[in-house]
């Protein structure tokens, strides 16, 4: 790939490449010729190809041997004839380049039907281990099913997030590609997001109710593996069942940890969409770079050019003091704490010159501080404080549930028949109503929308102008005027 021919000898290999894909043991010099894609000035001659290949030959890439097949006479039996095909390293350098090649141009996704796919299979995987008699080849094909649509979603997920950045970096030099990225990035995100949030809650569920048979689903997988150990005896088999149920195992506490928390830690869903949100503010933040950029900014040397043209035309010292004090901010200014007893009966207009003398003490001096460094503090058990948080948050989730429940009836209710509402079921009703009002188009126009986190589904019919809600809350009374409001709960985002 160095070489000074390197695009001559990566047109032969791509034929030798090729042919291995097609089941061709040997190529003659003849047909590299006329299998190879050239560059645009044309085919080479015959006598460069034979040269071409003897140098690859000798590095190693192919492998040679005598070409008797088209012998007819003694003259061509003493002429020098070859065959070619891929030598074993040949062979490697081709499968890594192909690999290469094929990581650099892969887009990445973020896998919205693998989503439903996994939860298909937990339910399929739920099924089967609620049978009277399990059946293990079921049981097996399911859970590598499940294995491969996770790790694929998982595996994407990561290279797009760490490709997003470099996507953003690559677009800021093309103010037009930025804004159509932005535009199609933002909405490509939301609707992972949204879908990432209708279906954890599902996927988490099933994976709870699987937990207590999860154990013997995986020991039968295990079990039917194992059985094409090689041969050596009865403790190699048990040997291979053992990393068999382990490597299990471990997948599904990799799947478990994807949608749901282990101890502190938050499920890896979760992070994934943090790291989604935040792709919104790093391209936000691209868009303004490359409009400072555009707009010409100055930088600080410019201002201060400014800055002293502005002195040079003043007309006295007075007046510049005053652009002085203007631009540096350099107000009559109060004395370190260190003498508060000394300048406790200065009014902040004293001037340096005039107060008294600062005795500033020589560490404070020559270090920048006044008492010396300790030891560091120690690392503090917030084991309790954690449990609290956590606590607290349970709580929150339940009254928020059941505040929802109060809320999300199905059924079209007048906003003055909602009656007294607590604070937290009062919080979500504002949260929905703000989120329907704006996407309103007018205060005589019914609306109706899907929440954010796609749980909820908001009908809003504004009533008379003349008619009248009040709804008594523990913080006051909202009052305005009557809707007749819908609030239906979707079921896994749908």
């Amino acid at each position: 790939m160095s070489a000074e021919k390197a695009a001559f000898y990566r047109c032969i290999m791509d034929v030798f490449a090729a042919a291995k894909r097609q089941y061709r043991l040997q190529l003659r010099p003849d047909e590299v010729l006329a299998e190879a894609r050239w560059p645009k000035n044309g085919p080479p001659r015959i006598e460069d190809v034979n040269t071409a290949l003897t140098q690859l030959t000798e590095w190693g890439n192919l492998e040679s041997h005598p070409d008797t097949a088209r012998v007819s006479s003694l003259s061509d039996f003493y002429r020098a004839r070859f065959l070619y095909r891929l030598s074993q390293g040949g062979e490697a350098v081709e499968s890594a380049l192909a690999v290469f090649v094929q990581t650099l141009q892969r887009r990445a996704e973020l896998q919205t039907v693998a989503l439903e796919d996994i939860a298909s299979r937990l339910q399929a995987l739920q099924a089967l281990a609620e049978a009277t008699e399990p059946d293990a080849a079921k049981i097996h094909e399911t859970l590598r099913d499940l294995v491969r649509v996770f790790e694929s979603l998982a595996e994407n997920a990561q290279a797009f997030m760490a490709g997003v950045a470099r996507s953003i970096e690559l677009q800021q030099a093309d103010a037009g590609a930025v804004a159509d990225y932005k535009k199609r990035l933002i909405d490509y995100l939301e609707r992972f997001m949204g879908d990432l949030v209708r279906r954890s809650d599902t996927i988490a569920r099933l994976i709870l109710a699987l937990e207590q048979g999860i154990d013997a689903l995986l020991g039968q997988v295990a079990e039917r593996e194992s059985r094409d150990a090689a041969p050596g005896g009865a403790q190699d088999q048990a040997e291979a069942r053992k990393a068999y149920l382990q490597a299990w195992q471990e997948r599904w506490k990799g799947l478990r940890g994807w949608f749901l928390s282990t101890g502190h830690e938050p499920p890896q869903a979760e992070l994934l969409r943090a790291r989604a949100r935040s792709a919104i503010p790093q391209l936000l933040a691209a868009i303004a770079a490359l409009n400072e950029r555009r707009s010409g900014r100055s930088d600080r040397s410019a201002d201060f050019r400014l800055l002293a043209g502005w002195f040079a035309a003043c007309a006295d010292n007075g007046e510049a003091h005053r652009l002085a004090r203007a631009a540096f901010a350099l107000n009559p200014a109060r004395h370190f704490s260190l003498n508060a007893n000394a300048d406790a009966d200065l009014p902040a207009s004293t001037s340096w010159a005039d107060a008294a003398p600062l005795r500033i003490h020589p560490r404070l001096r020559e270090y920048g501080e006044a008492a010396p460094r300790g030891p560091l503090p120690r690392v503090r058990d917030r084991a309790e404080e954690r449990a609290f948080l956590a606590l607290q948050l349970a709580e929150e989730s339940l009254q928020v549930e059941a505040a929802r429940e109060r809320l999300a009836t199905s059924r079209p209710a007048r906003l003055s028949d909602l009656g007294k509402l607590d604070t937290h079921a009062f919080g979500l009703f504002l949260a929905l109503l703000g989120e329907a009002l704006s996407e309103q188009a007018g205060p005589e126009t019914p609306v109706e929308r899907r929440t954010g986190d796609g749980l909820l589904h908001i009908h809003l019919k504004p009533l008379a102008p003349d008619s009248r809600a009040m709804i008594e809350t523990p913080r006051g009374v909202f009052a305005g005027r009557d809707h007749l409001i819908t609030i239906t709960p979707l079921q896994d985002g749908r």
